[in-house]
């Protein structure tokens, strides 16, 4: 399983990375193994507001389907308009081109209090 060093994760399986004043998000590995062959994705809108730990959107996939929770608050800036023809792109690429959204970060504090790489590790048992 691939859990990348630079990246802050959620107990909810959503990682972050910081780019910036923009926080870019998505699911991990982990998450879309558990899954399965992701089919569908409802994600926001440009200008949408989100706060730390609030539901921005839902996955499907064969298995599954699972809400999507903000790491950190913010306002989306940018969505993968890619994923909606090529949801499993998740499934072969979560952590590069399955990314979900991008945000302007709210509260630079919140990704402090998110897990790094050894702390989900430890979280997901592997």
């Amino acid at each position: 399983m691939n859990i990348p060093k630079e990246l802050k994760y959620t107990e909810e399986h959503e990682w972050a990375r910081k780019d910036g004043s923009h926080v870019v998000i998505g699911i991990t590995d982990y998450a879309q193994s558990e899954l399965g062959d992701v089919v569908y994705l409802d994600l926001p809108s440009v200008g949408d507001h989100f706060k730390q730990n609030e539901s921005f959107g839902s996955i499907e996939a064969v298995k599954a389907a699972s809400d999507l929770y903000m790491p950190v608050s913010g306002e989306v800036t940018e969505v993968n308009a890619a994923l909606a023809d090529t949801p499993e792109t998740i499934n072969a690429d979560p952590y590069g081109d399955g990314w979900m959204i991008k945000i302007k970060v709210e509260n630079e504090d919140e990704l402090a209090g998110l897990m790094d790489a050894d702390g989900y590790h430890e979280h997901v048992g592997q």
